[in-house]
Protein backbone atom coordinates (compact mmCIF):
# COMPACT_ATOMS: atom_id res chain seq x y z
CA UNK A 1 0.00 0.00 0.00
CA UNK A 2 1.26 3.46 -0.95
CA UNK A 3 1.21 6.21 1.67
CA UNK A 4 0.92 9.82 0.58
CA UNK A 5 1.59 13.00 2.53
CA UNK A 6 0.95 16.59 1.51
CA UNK A 7 3.80 18.46 -0.19
CA UNK A 8 3.82 21.98 1.21
CA UNK A 9 6.95 24.04 0.68
CA UNK A 10 9.96 21.91 1.56
CA UNK A 11 7.95 19.64 3.88
CA UNK A 12 6.09 16.33 3.52
CA UNK A 13 3.24 16.56 5.99
CA UNK A 14 0.23 14.60 7.18
CA UNK A 15 -3.05 16.49 7.40
CA UNK A 16 -3.10 18.78 10.43
CA UNK A 17 -5.93 16.75 11.97
CA UNK A 18 -4.40 13.42 10.98
CA UNK A 19 -7.25 12.42 8.66
CA UNK A 20 -6.60 10.14 5.69
CA UNK A 21 -8.61 8.57 2.89
CA UNK A 22 -8.21 5.37 0.91
CA UNK A 23 -8.01 4.69 -2.81
CA UNK A 24 -8.99 1.14 -3.76
CA UNK A 25 -7.36 -0.79 -6.62
CA UNK A 26 -10.18 -1.29 -9.18
CA UNK A 27 -8.74 -4.65 -10.25
CA UNK A 28 -8.03 -6.33 -6.89
CA UNK A 29 -10.40 -4.43 -4.61
CA UNK A 30 -7.58 -3.96 -2.13
CA UNK A 31 -6.48 -0.61 -0.71
CA UNK A 32 -3.91 0.83 -3.10
CA UNK A 33 -3.20 4.15 -1.38
CA UNK A 34 -3.64 5.82 1.99
CA UNK A 35 -3.41 9.59 1.51
CA UNK A 36 -3.59 12.67 3.69
CA UNK A 37 -6.96 14.43 3.66
CA UNK A 38 -6.03 18.11 3.63
CA UNK A 39 -7.72 20.52 6.00
CA UNK A 40 -8.46 24.18 5.36
CA UNK A 41 -5.34 25.06 7.34
CA UNK A 42 -3.28 22.80 5.09
CA UNK A 43 -4.67 24.45 1.97
CA UNK A 44 -3.91 27.92 3.27
CA UNK A 45 -0.38 26.80 4.13
CA UNK A 46 0.12 25.49 0.60
CA UNK A 47 -1.11 28.76 -0.92
CA UNK A 48 1.12 30.79 1.37
CA UNK A 49 4.15 28.62 0.57
CA UNK A 50 3.52 29.13 -3.14
CA UNK A 51 3.04 32.88 -2.67
CA UNK A 52 6.31 33.13 -0.78
CA UNK A 53 8.22 31.19 -3.45
CA UNK A 54 6.66 32.86 -6.49
CA UNK A 55 8.80 36.06 -6.63
CA UNK A 56 12.06 34.13 -6.48
CA UNK A 57 10.99 31.73 -9.22
CA UNK A 58 9.70 34.62 -11.37
CA UNK A 59 13.14 36.25 -11.07
CA UNK A 60 14.90 33.03 -12.10
CA UNK A 61 16.32 33.26 -15.61
CA UNK A 62 14.81 31.24 -18.46
CA UNK A 63 17.92 29.10 -18.89
CA UNK A 64 17.77 27.92 -15.28
CA UNK A 65 14.04 27.27 -15.45
CA UNK A 66 14.60 25.33 -18.68
CA UNK A 67 17.34 23.22 -17.11
CA UNK A 68 15.23 22.28 -14.11
CA UNK A 69 12.18 21.35 -16.18
CA UNK A 70 14.35 19.18 -18.43
CA UNK A 71 15.84 17.57 -15.34
CA UNK A 72 12.32 16.79 -14.09
CA UNK A 73 11.54 15.13 -17.42
CA UNK A 74 14.63 12.94 -17.02
CA UNK A 75 13.60 12.00 -13.48
CA UNK A 76 10.08 11.02 -14.50
CA UNK A 77 11.44 8.80 -17.27
CA UNK A 78 13.96 7.24 -14.90
CA UNK A 79 11.16 6.43 -12.43
CA UNK A 80 8.97 4.72 -15.00
CA UNK A 81 8.52 1.60 -12.86
CA UNK A 82 7.48 3.58 -9.79
CA UNK A 83 5.01 5.69 -11.75
CA UNK A 84 3.59 2.63 -13.51
CA UNK A 85 3.17 0.75 -10.23
CA UNK A 86 1.21 3.60 -8.69
CA UNK A 87 -0.84 4.32 -11.80
CA UNK A 88 -1.85 0.68 -12.34
CA UNK A 89 -2.76 0.20 -8.69
CA UNK A 90 -4.85 3.37 -8.48
CA UNK A 91 -6.55 3.45 -11.90
CA UNK A 92 -6.39 -0.09 -13.32
CA UNK A 93 -4.44 1.14 -16.34
CA UNK A 94 -2.54 -1.24 -18.60
CA UNK A 95 1.28 -1.24 -18.76
CA UNK A 96 1.16 0.25 -22.26
CA UNK A 97 -1.06 3.14 -21.15
CA UNK A 98 1.24 3.79 -18.20
CA UNK A 99 4.34 3.81 -20.40
CA UNK A 100 2.67 6.18 -22.87
CA UNK A 101 1.66 8.51 -20.03
CA UNK A 102 5.21 8.70 -18.76
CA UNK A 103 6.78 9.30 -22.18
CA UNK A 104 4.25 11.96 -23.09
CA UNK A 105 4.50 13.71 -19.72
CA UNK A 106 8.26 13.96 -20.15
CA UNK A 107 7.62 15.48 -23.56
CA UNK A 108 5.29 18.06 -22.04
CA UNK A 109 7.99 19.10 -19.59
CA UNK A 110 10.59 19.37 -22.36
CA UNK A 111 8.25 21.42 -24.52
CA UNK A 112 7.52 23.71 -21.56
CA UNK A 113 11.26 24.02 -20.97
CA UNK A 114 11.70 25.14 -24.57
CA UNK A 115 9.04 27.84 -24.06
CA UNK A 116 10.87 29.63 -21.24
CA UNK A 117 12.56 31.92 -23.80
CA UNK A 118 9.33 32.45 -25.77
CA UNK A 119 7.53 34.55 -23.14
CA UNK A 120 7.85 37.68 -25.21
CA UNK A 121 6.34 41.12 -25.65
CA UNK A 122 6.45 43.69 -28.43
CA UNK A 123 6.86 47.38 -29.15
CA UNK A 124 3.82 49.22 -30.47
CA UNK A 125 3.98 52.54 -32.35
CA UNK A 126 2.62 55.36 -30.23
CA UNK A 127 0.74 58.45 -31.39
CA UNK A 128 2.78 60.51 -28.91
CA UNK A 129 6.21 61.58 -30.06
CA UNK A 130 9.04 60.77 -27.70
CA UNK A 131 7.19 57.78 -26.31
CA UNK A 132 8.38 54.19 -26.36
CA UNK A 133 5.35 51.93 -25.97
CA UNK A 134 5.75 48.24 -25.26
CA UNK A 135 4.04 45.16 -23.91
CA UNK A 136 5.55 42.74 -21.43
CA UNK A 137 4.39 39.32 -20.28
CA UNK A 138 5.02 38.64 -16.62
CA UNK A 139 4.19 35.69 -14.35
CA UNK A 140 0.84 36.00 -12.61
CA UNK A 141 2.06 34.60 -9.28
CA UNK A 142 0.41 31.34 -8.19
CA UNK A 143 -1.47 28.95 -10.48
CA UNK A 144 -3.82 26.24 -9.22
CA UNK A 145 -3.84 23.11 -11.38
CA UNK A 146 -6.63 20.55 -10.93
CA UNK A 147 -5.91 17.28 -12.70
CA UNK A 148 -8.00 14.12 -13.32
CA UNK A 149 -7.22 10.42 -13.00
CA UNK A 150 -7.74 9.04 -16.49
CA UNK A 151 -4.33 10.03 -17.92
CA UNK A 152 -2.82 10.94 -14.57
CA UNK A 153 0.83 11.52 -15.40
CA UNK A 154 0.11 13.39 -18.64
CA UNK A 155 -2.61 15.60 -17.22
CA UNK A 156 -0.97 16.09 -13.83
CA UNK A 157 2.20 17.32 -15.53
CA UNK A 158 0.22 19.42 -18.00
CA UNK A 159 -1.51 21.21 -15.11
CA UNK A 160 1.80 22.62 -13.88
CA UNK A 161 4.41 22.51 -16.68
CA UNK A 162 3.59 25.68 -18.62
CA UNK A 163 2.73 27.70 -15.50
CA UNK A 164 6.20 26.82 -14.17
CA UNK A 165 7.86 27.63 -17.50
CA UNK A 166 6.24 31.07 -17.39
CA UNK A 167 7.70 31.74 -13.93
CA UNK A 168 4.74 30.95 -11.68
CA UNK A 169 4.58 28.90 -8.52
CA UNK A 170 1.98 26.13 -8.57
CA UNK A 171 -0.40 24.13 -6.42
CA UNK A 172 -1.40 20.77 -7.86
CA UNK A 173 -4.68 19.49 -6.45
CA UNK A 174 -4.34 15.75 -6.91
CA UNK A 175 -7.25 13.61 -7.99
CA UNK A 176 -8.85 11.57 -5.24
CA UNK A 177 -8.59 8.59 -7.61
CA UNK A 178 -4.78 8.72 -7.98
CA UNK A 179 -3.22 10.70 -5.12
CA UNK A 180 0.05 8.74 -5.14
CA UNK A 181 0.56 9.14 -8.89
CA UNK A 182 0.01 12.88 -8.75
CA UNK A 183 2.15 13.30 -5.65
CA UNK A 184 5.04 11.59 -7.48
CA UNK A 185 4.94 14.43 -10.05
CA UNK A 186 5.56 16.96 -7.29
CA UNK A 187 8.40 14.88 -5.89
CA UNK A 188 10.05 14.64 -9.33
CA UNK A 189 9.90 18.41 -9.78
CA UNK A 190 11.31 19.05 -6.32
CA UNK A 191 14.09 16.51 -6.90
CA UNK A 192 14.92 18.32 -10.14
CA UNK A 193 15.94 21.32 -8.06
CA UNK A 194 12.92 23.61 -8.17
CA UNK A 195 13.08 25.86 -5.10
CA UNK A 196 11.05 25.12 -2.00
CA UNK A 197 7.42 26.15 -2.36
CA UNK A 198 7.45 26.55 -6.14
CA UNK A 199 5.59 23.23 -6.42
CA UNK A 200 3.03 22.15 -3.83
CA UNK A 201 0.74 19.10 -3.97
CA UNK A 202 -2.41 18.69 -1.90
CA UNK A 203 -4.62 15.62 -1.59
CA UNK A 204 -8.14 15.58 -0.25
CA UNK A 205 -10.89 13.19 0.73
CA UNK A 206 -13.53 12.85 -2.03
CA UNK A 207 -16.26 14.47 0.06
CA UNK A 208 -14.10 17.55 0.65
CA UNK A 209 -13.45 18.42 -3.00
CA UNK A 210 -15.86 21.36 -3.20
CA UNK A 211 -14.54 23.23 -0.16
CA UNK A 212 -10.93 22.42 -1.08
CA UNK A 213 -11.30 23.96 -4.53
CA UNK A 214 -13.18 27.03 -3.29
CA UNK A 215 -10.64 27.64 -0.53
CA UNK A 216 -7.76 27.57 -3.01
CA UNK A 217 -9.51 29.67 -5.64
CA UNK A 218 -10.48 32.23 -3.01
CA UNK A 219 -6.94 32.67 -1.72
CA UNK A 220 -5.58 36.07 -2.83
CA UNK A 221 -2.29 34.58 -4.02
CA UNK A 222 -3.97 32.27 -6.54
CA UNK A 223 -4.38 34.22 -9.77
CA UNK A 224 -5.10 31.56 -12.40
CA UNK A 225 -6.79 28.16 -12.40
CA UNK A 226 -6.65 25.33 -14.88
CA UNK A 227 -8.92 22.30 -14.73
CA UNK A 228 -9.25 19.13 -16.76
CA UNK A 229 -12.27 16.95 -16.02
CA UNK A 230 -16.00 16.65 -16.48
CA UNK A 231 -18.17 19.42 -17.87
CA UNK A 232 -20.33 19.32 -14.76
CA UNK A 233 -17.35 19.96 -12.47
CA UNK A 234 -15.90 22.49 -14.91
CA UNK A 235 -19.04 24.61 -14.72
CA UNK A 236 -18.87 24.64 -10.92
CA UNK A 237 -15.20 25.64 -10.98
CA UNK A 238 -15.86 28.36 -13.56
CA UNK A 239 -18.70 29.73 -11.44
CA UNK A 240 -16.50 29.80 -8.36
CA UNK A 241 -13.62 31.44 -10.21
CA UNK A 242 -15.99 34.04 -11.67
CA UNK A 243 -17.07 35.10 -8.19
CA UNK A 244 -13.44 35.92 -7.42
CA UNK A 245 -12.77 37.40 -10.90
CA UNK A 246 -10.06 34.85 -11.66
CA UNK A 247 -9.50 33.44 -15.16
CA UNK A 248 -9.73 29.69 -15.59
CA UNK A 249 -8.60 27.41 -18.41
CA UNK A 250 -11.01 24.49 -18.88
CA UNK A 251 -10.61 21.24 -20.80
CA UNK A 252 -13.81 19.32 -20.21
CA UNK A 253 -15.91 16.45 -21.54
CA UNK A 254 -16.19 15.26 -25.11
CA UNK A 255 -18.39 13.31 -27.49
CA UNK A 256 -15.91 12.97 -30.33
CA UNK A 257 -17.38 12.10 -33.73
CA UNK A 258 -15.45 10.08 -36.29
CA UNK A 259 -16.97 10.88 -39.69
CA UNK A 260 -16.52 8.21 -42.36
CA UNK A 261 -17.27 9.54 -45.84
CA UNK A 262 -18.28 7.36 -48.80
CA UNK A 263 -14.74 7.41 -50.25
CA UNK A 264 -12.94 6.54 -47.00
CA UNK A 265 -10.18 3.98 -46.69
CA UNK A 266 -12.28 1.56 -44.64
CA UNK A 267 -9.41 -0.46 -43.21
CA UNK A 268 -7.69 2.72 -42.00
CA UNK A 269 -10.97 3.97 -40.54
CA UNK A 270 -11.48 0.69 -38.67
CA UNK A 271 -8.02 0.89 -37.08
CA UNK A 272 -8.55 4.51 -36.02
CA UNK A 273 -12.04 3.81 -34.69
CA UNK A 274 -10.88 0.85 -32.59
CA UNK A 275 -8.02 2.82 -31.06
CA UNK A 276 -10.09 5.94 -30.53
CA UNK A 277 -13.08 4.18 -28.99
CA UNK A 278 -11.49 1.48 -26.86
CA UNK A 279 -8.05 2.62 -25.66
CA UNK A 280 -8.00 2.87 -21.85
CA UNK A 281 -11.58 1.54 -21.82
CA UNK A 282 -12.71 4.68 -23.65
CA UNK A 283 -11.77 6.79 -20.62
CA UNK A 284 -10.06 9.55 -22.60
CA UNK A 285 -11.52 12.99 -23.22
CA UNK A 286 -10.93 12.53 -26.97
CA UNK A 287 -12.39 9.01 -27.15
CA UNK A 288 -14.46 8.21 -30.24
CA UNK A 289 -17.97 8.22 -28.81
CA UNK A 290 -19.84 8.45 -32.11
CA UNK A 291 -19.06 6.96 -35.51
CA UNK A 292 -20.96 8.86 -38.17
CA UNK A 293 -20.75 6.70 -41.28
CA UNK A 294 -22.15 7.14 -44.78
CA UNK A 295 -24.72 4.41 -45.40
CA UNK A 296 -22.99 3.53 -48.69
CA UNK A 297 -20.03 2.05 -46.76
CA UNK A 298 -21.65 1.39 -43.39
CA UNK A 299 -22.07 -2.37 -43.73
CA UNK A 300 -18.51 -2.92 -44.92
CA UNK A 301 -17.15 -0.74 -42.14
CA UNK A 302 -19.26 -2.39 -39.46
CA UNK A 303 -18.28 -5.92 -40.46
CA UNK A 304 -14.58 -5.13 -40.24
CA UNK A 305 -14.94 -2.97 -37.14
CA UNK A 306 -16.82 -5.70 -35.28
CA UNK A 307 -14.14 -8.25 -36.13
CA UNK A 308 -11.47 -5.88 -34.83
CA UNK A 309 -13.39 -5.22 -31.61
CA UNK A 310 -13.95 -8.91 -30.90
CA UNK A 311 -10.20 -9.50 -31.11
CA UNK A 312 -9.43 -7.02 -28.33
CA UNK A 313 -8.78 -8.73 -25.01
CA UNK A 314 -9.91 -7.33 -21.67
CA UNK A 315 -7.13 -9.17 -19.86
CA UNK A 316 -4.77 -6.78 -18.04
CA UNK A 317 -1.66 -8.40 -19.46
CA UNK A 318 -2.80 -7.78 -23.04
CA UNK A 319 -1.97 -4.10 -22.69
CA UNK A 320 -5.04 -3.04 -24.67
CA UNK A 321 -8.19 -2.16 -22.76
CA UNK A 322 -7.55 -1.97 -19.01
CA UNK A 323 -10.43 -1.47 -16.58
CA UNK A 324 -13.12 1.05 -15.83
CA UNK A 325 -12.30 3.22 -12.85
CA UNK A 326 -14.94 1.88 -10.42
CA UNK A 327 -18.28 0.13 -10.08
CA UNK A 328 -20.19 3.39 -10.56
CA UNK A 329 -18.60 3.69 -14.00
CA UNK A 330 -19.57 0.12 -14.87
CA UNK A 331 -23.17 0.79 -13.82
CA UNK A 332 -23.36 4.06 -15.75
CA UNK A 333 -21.91 2.60 -18.97
CA UNK A 334 -24.12 -0.48 -18.73
CA UNK A 335 -27.09 1.88 -18.34
CA UNK A 336 -26.23 3.62 -21.61
CA UNK A 337 -26.16 0.26 -23.39
CA UNK A 338 -29.45 -0.93 -21.89
CA UNK A 339 -31.19 2.34 -22.73
CA UNK A 340 -30.04 2.17 -26.36
CA UNK A 341 -31.12 -1.45 -26.77
CA UNK A 342 -34.51 -0.69 -25.23
CA UNK A 343 -34.98 1.94 -27.93
CA UNK A 344 -34.26 -0.41 -30.85
CA UNK A 345 -30.50 -0.01 -31.20
CA UNK A 346 -28.58 -3.13 -32.22
CA UNK A 347 -25.81 -4.67 -30.10
CA UNK A 348 -23.20 -5.73 -32.64
CA UNK A 349 -20.63 -7.00 -30.15
CA UNK A 350 -19.49 -6.55 -26.57
CA UNK A 351 -21.29 -5.44 -23.46
CA UNK A 352 -19.88 -8.20 -21.24
CA UNK A 353 -18.26 -7.13 -17.97
CA UNK A 354 -15.49 -8.99 -16.15
CA UNK A 355 -14.90 -7.29 -12.83
CA UNK A 356 -14.17 -3.67 -13.80
CA UNK A 357 -13.30 -4.52 -17.41
CA UNK A 358 -15.88 -4.24 -20.16
CA UNK A 359 -15.49 -5.83 -23.59
CA UNK A 360 -15.18 -3.51 -26.59
CA UNK A 361 -18.79 -2.68 -27.41
CA UNK A 362 -20.40 -1.56 -30.67
CA UNK A 363 -23.99 -0.32 -30.81
CA UNK A 364 -25.52 0.16 -34.28
CA UNK A 365 -28.57 2.22 -35.30
CA UNK A 366 -28.09 4.86 -32.61
CA UNK A 367 -30.66 7.67 -32.77
CA UNK A 368 -31.31 10.96 -30.93
CA UNK A 369 -33.92 9.18 -28.80
CA UNK A 370 -31.13 7.38 -26.94
CA UNK A 371 -28.93 8.60 -24.10
CA UNK A 372 -25.91 7.18 -25.91
CA UNK A 373 -26.46 9.68 -28.72
CA UNK A 374 -26.09 12.65 -26.37
CA UNK A 375 -24.18 11.65 -23.21
CA UNK A 376 -20.44 11.23 -22.95
CA UNK A 377 -19.91 7.48 -22.57
CA UNK A 378 -16.42 7.49 -21.00
CA UNK A 379 -16.44 3.75 -21.52
CA UNK A 380 -15.59 1.28 -24.31
CA UNK A 381 -18.69 1.94 -26.41
CA UNK A 382 -18.80 3.05 -30.04
CA UNK A 383 -22.22 4.23 -31.17
CA UNK A 384 -22.89 3.96 -34.92
CA UNK A 385 -25.02 6.61 -36.60
CA UNK A 386 -25.72 5.99 -40.31
CA UNK A 387 -26.18 9.02 -42.58
CA UNK A 388 -27.17 9.48 -46.21
CA UNK A 389 -24.66 12.14 -47.32
CA UNK A 390 -22.00 14.66 -46.33
CA UNK A 391 -24.45 17.32 -45.21
CA UNK A 392 -26.23 14.97 -42.83
CA UNK A 393 -22.86 13.73 -41.55
CA UNK A 394 -21.87 17.28 -40.60
CA UNK A 395 -25.25 17.93 -39.01
CA UNK A 396 -25.06 14.78 -36.88
CA UNK A 397 -21.42 15.36 -35.92
CA UNK A 398 -22.30 18.84 -34.65
CA UNK A 399 -25.51 17.71 -32.92
CA UNK A 400 -23.97 17.69 -29.45
CA UNK A 401 -23.19 20.12 -26.67
CA UNK A 402 -19.54 19.02 -26.76
CA UNK A 403 -16.76 20.14 -29.08
CA UNK A 404 -13.34 18.79 -28.17
CA UNK A 405 -11.97 16.37 -30.78
CA UNK A 406 -13.17 14.90 -34.08
CA UNK A 407 -11.92 13.05 -37.13
CA UNK A 408 -12.86 12.73 -40.81
CA UNK A 409 -11.96 9.86 -43.12
CA UNK A 410 -12.01 10.34 -46.90
CA UNK A 411 -9.64 9.80 -49.80
CA UNK A 412 -10.58 13.17 -51.32
CA UNK A 413 -8.57 15.20 -48.82
CA UNK A 414 -9.86 18.54 -50.10
CA UNK A 415 -13.44 17.44 -49.43
CA UNK A 416 -12.46 15.98 -46.05
CA UNK A 417 -10.78 19.28 -45.15
CA UNK A 418 -13.97 21.16 -46.03
CA UNK A 419 -15.89 18.87 -43.70
CA UNK A 420 -13.28 19.31 -40.96
CA UNK A 421 -13.55 23.09 -41.17
CA UNK A 422 -17.31 22.85 -40.57
CA UNK A 423 -17.09 20.65 -37.48
CA UNK A 424 -17.59 22.49 -34.20
CA UNK A 425 -14.57 21.10 -32.36
CA UNK A 426 -11.30 22.55 -31.19
CA UNK A 427 -9.41 19.63 -32.74
CA UNK A 428 -9.97 17.65 -35.94
CA UNK A 429 -7.81 14.97 -37.56
CA UNK A 430 -8.22 14.03 -41.21
CA UNK A 431 -7.60 10.32 -41.81
CA UNK A 432 -6.48 9.91 -38.20
CA UNK A 433 -7.99 8.89 -34.85
CA UNK A 434 -9.85 11.31 -32.59
CA UNK A 435 -7.35 10.40 -29.86
CA UNK A 436 -4.13 12.26 -30.69
CA UNK A 437 -2.03 14.90 -28.99
CA UNK A 438 1.41 16.49 -29.11
CA UNK A 439 2.91 18.67 -26.35
CA UNK A 440 3.46 21.69 -28.61
CA UNK A 441 -0.07 21.78 -30.06
CA UNK A 442 -2.88 24.10 -28.87
CA UNK A 443 -5.11 21.57 -27.11
CA UNK A 444 -8.65 22.50 -26.12
CA UNK A 445 -12.29 22.54 -27.09
CA UNK A 446 -15.38 24.53 -27.93
CA UNK A 447 -18.92 24.65 -26.56
CA UNK A 448 -19.32 22.51 -23.41
CA UNK A 449 -15.85 21.05 -23.86
CA UNK A 450 -14.36 24.18 -22.32
CA UNK A 451 -12.27 27.16 -23.37
CA UNK A 452 -8.64 28.12 -23.56
CA UNK A 453 -5.73 26.07 -24.86
CA UNK A 454 -3.02 23.99 -23.25
CA UNK A 455 0.24 23.43 -25.13
CA UNK A 456 2.89 25.53 -26.83
CA UNK A 457 2.73 29.28 -27.17
CA UNK A 458 -1.07 29.33 -26.79
CA UNK A 459 -0.69 28.43 -23.11
CA UNK A 460 1.57 31.41 -22.45
CA UNK A 461 -1.45 33.69 -22.80
CA UNK A 462 -3.18 31.94 -19.91
CA UNK A 463 -0.31 31.87 -17.45
CA UNK A 464 1.13 35.35 -17.84
CA UNK A 465 -0.14 38.89 -17.34
CA UNK A 466 0.07 41.09 -20.44
CA UNK A 467 1.15 44.59 -19.40
CA UNK A 468 1.42 47.83 -21.36
CA UNK A 469 4.39 50.00 -20.35
CA UNK A 470 5.52 53.33 -21.81
CA UNK A 471 8.73 55.30 -21.49
CA UNK A 472 8.54 59.05 -22.16
CA UNK A 473 11.82 60.42 -23.55
CA UNK A 474 10.60 63.97 -24.26
CA UNK A 475 8.77 66.53 -22.19
CA UNK A 476 5.05 65.97 -22.39
CA UNK A 477 2.38 68.63 -22.85
CA UNK A 478 -0.89 68.38 -20.91
CA UNK A 479 -4.12 70.43 -21.24
CA UNK A 480 -3.74 71.79 -17.68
Amino acid sequence: MLRVNLMIGERDLPATDGRTFERVDPVTGEVATMAAAATIADLLAAAEAAAKAAPLWAATGPAERRAKLNAAADIIEARVEDFAEAMMAETGATPDWCAFNIRFAAGILREAAAMTTQVTGETIPSENSGTLSMTLRQPVGVVLGIAPWNAPVILGVRAVAMPLACGNAVILKASEMCPATHRMIGTALRDAGLPSGVVNVVTNAPGDAGKVIETLIAHPAVRRINFTGSTRSGRLIAETAARYLKPVLLELGGKAPLVILDDADIDAAVDAAAFGAFANQGQICMSTDRIVVDEAVADEFLEKFAAKARALSTEAESGVLGTLINQDAVTRVRGLIDDALARDAVLVTGGQVNGMAMAATIIDRVTPAMRLYHEEAFGPIAGIVRVRDVEQAIQVANDTEYGLSSAVFGRDVARALTVAQRLETGICHINGATVADEPQMPFGGMKSSGYGRFGGSAAIDHFTELRWITVRTEKQHYPF
